[in-house]
């Protein structure tokens, strides 16, 4: 990307064992950092977005001020920009790609803030889905570097149901004939497009549908929707990188490291910073139930839950203003103190 920055994180060893010998972030700022560099917003990227995708929401009038902030979006290890399936090199490659985890994920971007801007402790850790889940590492891994979590529509560790989302909608990608066991030999469009299709209908609502909420987004029919925004949205990405990322969200844990050991109680009540949990209302996958459950969890931590019926999307609603609104709020009063 003409616009990025690189980070050459060397040779890293990852959680699961691989050793990647040329590992890097690609990342993006905005703002300007404080002499005193109190104003550091980590905005990690989310499940099949790179900087560029995200950053809308990066404005005066939006949801983080660059006035204000200074906003740091690292790409995550799987999306294409940073250290990724699609762009390794050999012996990587034909179904020998490594595990990523959010572990990894966030050991690297401590490494990039520290090495970089000489950033010790984030003013807040914002993220969106999978954004979210390394938002929430940040806060159990690294507690006293992080004053505060806006986590919205997302989990400290992926629910047994929401792997049977994953795993249904990796079977839809997988099951185009360029699928070859553990890797794609060619483009896989038939499969692309499927995806597409299968994950529109987990991420947004019932009522979003039955109220055609896609004609005041700006498409002509439903059709017009599932074309433009589902399928093109897959087809951009490299399918390898796809199902990479998809692992790395199956995996996600923020008690499945040398710390916590599984403890999922003790890792989410020794996140003491100040946080926002916000599921959506109607989100299909990251229930609100569930985030209720860990927010309850957590010592100093507020439940504020979205009412949408635009779903996972009410989370990232670069397409619905009201939404947005709510969720700049939040995080006007989770950083007014």
């Amino acid at each position: 990307m003409p616009d990025a920055q690189v980070f050459e994180l060397g040779s890293m060893k990852l959680q699961r064992g691989m050793t990647v010998p040329n590992a890097r972030i690609v990342y993006q700022t905005y703002g300007t950092l404080a002499p005193d560099k109190s104003n550091v917003v980590l905005y990690p990227t989310s499940y099949g977005a790179q900087h560029h995708d995200t950053e809308w929401l990066i404005a005066p009038d939006r949801i983080l001020d660059p006035g204000r902030w200074f906003v740091v979006i690292p790409n995550m290890f799987t999306n294409g920009l940073s250290t990724s399936p699609g762009n390794m090199a050999e012996p990587f490659g034909h179904g020998r790609f490594p595990e990523f985890t959010h572990w990894d994920n966030v050991h690297a971007q401590k490494r990039l803030l520290e090495e970089v801007f000489g950033i010790e402790r984030i003013a807040l850790a914002y993220g969106w889905s999978m954004g979210g889940q390394q938002a929430l590492h940040w806060g159990a891994i690294f507690p006293d570097r992080v004053e505060r979590i806006c986590a919205v529509c997302t989990s400290a560790r992926t629910s047994v149901h929401n792997k049977v989302f994953i795993d249904g909608t990796r079977a839809a990608l997988t099951a185009d004939p360029a699928w070859r066991g553990s890797y794609f030999d060619g483009r896989p469009v038939a499969g692309l497009r499927a995806m597409g299709r299968v994950y529109a209908g987990w991420a947004m609502s019932q009522a979003f549908y039955r109220e055609k909420l896609y004609l005041q987004a700006g498409f002509s029919d439903l059709e017009d929707w599932l074309v433009r925004s589902w399928e093109g949205n897959f087809l951009r990405r490299n399918a390898d990188d796809l199902v990479a990322s998809f692992k790395t969200w199956e995996l996600s844990d923020i008690s499945d490291n040398e710390i916590y050991q599984g403890d999922l109680d003790k890792a989410l009540g020794a996140i003491t910073a100040r946080s926002m949990i916000m599921p959506s209302r109607t989100d299909l996958y990251f229930t609100p139930e569930d985030s209720e459950a860990e927010t309850a969890k957590m010592p100093n931590a507020e439940f504020r839950p979205i009412e949408s019926i635009w779903g996972h999307r009410a989370g990232n609603p670069a397409l619905n203003p009201e939404d947005m609104r709510f969720i700049r709020k939040a995080v006007d009063d989770l950083t007014a103190a």
